[in-house]
């Protein structure tokens, strides 16, 4: 299971919620089969919707997914 307060932690080079995003449809590509959104992404870019767009990204590693930027 992927917590996201797990990635947020181990990945220091995430600048913004577009790096975010992509990491997580990373570790969707990597045979991640769940994912828990246990904490908002502390980023100004941080999207009312975040939830929705990092579920969408996770279920769908493969295609571009809107960041509401």
């Amino acid at each position: 299971m992927l917590w996201l307060s797990e990635l947020l932690i181990q990945r220091h080079d995430l600048e913004c919620f577009a790096d975010v995003v992509r990491a997580v449809q990373e570790r969707a590509r990597e045979g991640e089969r769940f994912l828990r959104l246990d904490v908002r992404p502390q980023f100004p870019d941080t999207p009312e919707d975040w939830e929705e767009i990092l579920e969408t990204a996770f279920m769908n590693p493969d295609r571009p997914v809107g960041t509401g930027t």
